[in-house]
């Protein structure tokens, strides 16, 4: 196979210049450009032309998402291949959907990224095991998603209450009782179990009263 000219997108500097590191032993792939978000990538693709990007999710400006989606219109012949550290299985489905030719964690070795490349390269897509999961399991469900990194979820005054109760340690039937909404305890509790409220956002809501 010919050379593979490589881009990097991601706002820490330190982990690109590791990343083209660690892939300095594989002759036949070359870094070409990198960049710091997804609009100096879209910026610089004209001129250096690579064949493959590993892109970062969650990076400012243009987050890896709507980056995914110009590149897949504007550059069809380009191959993104997502270098995360989310391991939410929705956004996996979510970016396999939006034109990624694979998905891989930041924890990932080298040697694995070398075979993702060469894979997208080959055949188009690379899928491990974990993709291959997700793909799997997303054909049996209906539920659609669309995750945004940037979006601050707004909870209501009635919502904090119980936020704050639970942050206090309150049980479940201590809270019921005390505000007699089983129900929207419930829902509250799944919105914070399916990642639609951050993990530290009770937290700060309970220190914010």
């Amino acid at each position: 196979m010919d050379e593979i000219k490589v881009a990097i997108a991601d706002d820490h500097k330190i982990f690109r210049k590791g990343v083209i590191l660690s892939m300095r032993a594989y002759t036949n792939i070359k870094f070409v450009m990198e960049a710091e978000n997804g609009e100096e990538l879209l910026t610089k693709i004209p001129e250096s032309q690579p064949d493959v990007i590993l892109c970062d999710l969650k990076m400012p400006v243009k987050d890896g998402i709507d980056t995914t989606k110009m590149i897949t219109k504007n550059f069809p012949g380009i191959r993104v291949i997502i270098l995360t550290m989310y391991e939410d299985e929705r956004f996996v489905g979510h970016l396999m959907d939006c034109g990624a030719a694979g998905y891989l964690l930041k924890s990932t070795e080298p040697a694995e990224i070398r075979k993702a490349v060469m894979d997208v390269m080959r055949t188009g897509f690379y899928l491990n095991p974990f993709v291959n999961k997700v793909l799997i399991k997303k054909n049996y469900s209906k539920q659609k998603f669309n995750p945004n990194l940037t979006t601050e979820v707004v909870l209501s005054e009635r919502e904090k209450e119980v936020l704050t109760l639970v942050c206090m340690e309150f049980t479940a039937a201590e809270i019921a009782s005390k505000m007699e909404l089983k129900a929207d305890i419930n829902g509250i509790m799944k919105r914070v179990a399916t990642g639609k409220v951050a993990p530290d956002e009770p937290m700060a809501i309970a220190l914010s009263h």
